[in-house]
Order: C-alpha cells, then structure tokens, then sequence
C-alpha cells in the first residue's frame, strides 16, 4: 500500500527528498543553525542515551549560544580596537586598547580551557575507544568476550591467532564504547601478523583507554612486548588470577606502580569480569560526563576553534598596532561565527556607536 501511495505522488509530479533536504532547508530559512543541523545528524545515527542527550542539548541551541558568547566577547573587543584606529584623538576613548586587552586575555583563557576538554564531546559522539593490549596468550579475547558478554573473538592457546582489530561496540553508563581486541604485541617475520601488530600498535595509540594485559603465571617475560603502549591512567589487568603466580608477576606490578596505573587482579573464570566492567563504567563516567556542555562534538568544531584561538593569540601580541589587532580579532569572531554558519560584518559597526557614541 505504501508503495502504491508512493508511486500515486510520483506520478503527480513529486519528488522523493535528497538525503537531509528537510533539514538544509530549515538552515537556509534561517530556522536552524549549521551547528543544529548536525545535532539532527546526530541524533537520528544516537546508539546511546549519551549520544541522544548531547545531540538534543545542541539541536536546542546549547553549543550554538557557547559560540555566540565567545563572538559577541570578541565583536566588543572588536569595536574598541576599530574606535583606537578610527578616532585616535577623541577624548571620550581613553584606554580602550587596556580594555580591548583584558578581554581578549579573558577570552582566550577560555578558549584554551574549551580546547583542553576538545575530546570530551566527540568521545561521546563517536564512542569512548578501549583497547585491549598485551603479549600473544595472555587472555586477551577472553576477556574481550567476558566483557562483551559473547564469543565475539576466537579464543586459542595457539599464539598469534588475533590477526585484525575486533570491535566490539557497548552501552555503560549510558555511554557508547567500542572495545577493541587486538593482536599480540611481539616481534615477528611472519607477515600477517607483522601487519597485525602495526594495527594494535595505531589502535592503542589513538584509545582512550588502553586495558594492558598480563599473564601474571608467566615467566617469559613477554608482558615487556606491549609495555611501550602503555601511558599513566591505564588499567593493568593482572590476567589468570586463579593459577600460580609466575616469575612475570613482580616485575610487571613493579612496572605498573611506577607508570600510575591501575592494576586489576583477574580470573575469567567466576565472572570476576563484572568486577572490571564496574571499574570500567566509572572511568568512563568520570572521563565523559561535565557540568559544562562540551565545546566541541565535532573535528569541524575543533578546527575552527583552534584557528580562532590563533586570531586570538597573534591579536594580543598585535595590540600595539590597533588595526592589525583588529584584523586578527574580526578573523577570530569570523571563524567562531562559522561554527552556527551565521556571519554578519555588521556587529561591530553597531556596537562601535552605540558603545562609545561616536559623532555627538
């Protein structure tokens, strides 16, 4: 039935939609900002209560007002800079270039700060990455399952049986997460595996999170492999916690405490992994949720707040040139002015008369 409803309305002259035409037309009519417009994005690809509340607070208008503050901070700098350059002589504009400093300097504090939490909303986003590290056989893919809650990796006592990156996406905390089993970190001729391990190796580099597992009955020594991937904040994941303790155990927790990380004393067997799991979603809780909405859900947001704290940083050394200050300032406010897609020149004239009130 739908199908023949359809087919009615193309004979009369319709047209299916373009992929978001609905939506690029309430941006062109001025009824969204670009930055609402890939909150619709967003929340119709949410895999997440996370995911959907971000993308409902910036569909509202929560990212876009953040930006229009920073802007509307930098269009009065702006028109107090514009009046040095323009009426040098006029009694009524003493130290405005001082004013224009202390709020270029506030603005920039808290464009540094915005930039420091940059990962926070596109971890949300795109999902808070962990990887799963360390040397063939050291349990791996069984926790990888036991955390996944499915045989979603092979599990094999033969060494070297992960080849690829297995993802496994999941839901804690509300959060999306992919879980990442990778291959064992060691040094090998055989080139599958060599590129196998490439992978693991550029995987955990870019994770949030890297869980460092180790046989803790072993003796070889092979948890040294992966010990390079490892950074402070990691979670050592002290792995077979029902067998004998080996020769690797004292070296390895040594290594662990002088890197700050977590360690975990595991056995799969029992469903310890719970005990894991819980530790993982407070870690994840901690790194994800803010009081703040997060400044940045996008790499586009990132960039261009990035080029508009560079406007910013050249425009404070610029000051004893009001007119290229001004420049750098007007190029700041117009890259913080792209996030929303709105750009109106217009402001700072506005501003510049009705501040000082130039002309009586």
């Amino acid at each position: 039935m739908i199908d023949g409803v359809a087919a009615a309305l193309l004979e009369r002259g319709l047209r299916p939609a373009e992929p978001g035409e609905f939506t690029r037309r309430a941006f062109e009519n001025g009824k969204l900002d670009l930055d609402q417009a890939e909150a619709v994005a967003d929340l119709v690809d949410a895999e997440s209560m996370a995911q959907a509340r971000q993308a409902l607070g910036q569909l509202d208008g929560r990212l876009g007002v953040r930006y229009r503050e920073w802007r509307d901070a930098l269009v009065e700098a702006l028109a107090r800079l514009e009046a040095a350059v323009d009426f040098p002589d006029e009694e009524i504009l003493p130290g405005v270039t001082d004013q224009a400093r202390g709020a270029l300097e506030r603005l920039a504090a808290e464009l540094d700060s915005a930039l420091d939490d940059e990962a926070r909303g596109q971890r949300v986003r795109e999902g808070y990455r962990i990887a799963v590290i360390g040397a063939p056989n050291s349990g791996k893919s069984s926790l990888l399952n036991a955390l996944s809650g499915r045989d979603a990796a092979i599990v094999t006592h033969i060494p070297g049986a992960t080849r690829d990156i297995i993802e496994v996406p999941l839901v804690m905390e509300g959060y999306k997460v992919l879980l990442a089993d990778t291959a064992g970190i060691r040094e090998t001729l055989e080139p599958v595996e060599v590129e196998g391990v490439r992978r693991a190796r550029a995987w955990a580099a870019a994770a949030d999170l890297r869980l460092w597992v180790v046989d803790q009955a072993g003796g070889a020594g092979d948890w040294r492999e992966a010990l390079d991937l490892v950074r402070p904040g990691d979670i050592c994941v002290l792995n077979k916690a029902d067998l004998a303790s080996g020769a690797d155990l004292p070296e390895a927790r040594a290594a662990a405490a002088a890197m700050s990380l977590e360690t975990s004393a595991l056995s799969l067997v029992g469903g310890q992994a719970n005990t894991l799991a819980a530790r993982l979603s407070v870690r994840i809780r901690r790194d994800l949720s803010g009081a703040d909405f997060p400044a940045v859900t996008r790499a586009r947001h990132e960039a261009l707040l990035r080029e508009a704290r560079g406007h910013l940083g050249r425009a404070l050394d610029e000051l004893r040139e009001p007119e290229l200050a001004a420049e750098d300032a007007r190029l700041a406010a117009r890259a913080l002015a792209r996030v929303s897609g709105r750009i109106d020149a217009e402001d700072v004239l506005e501003r510049v008369f009705a501040t000082f009130c130039i002309g009586k």
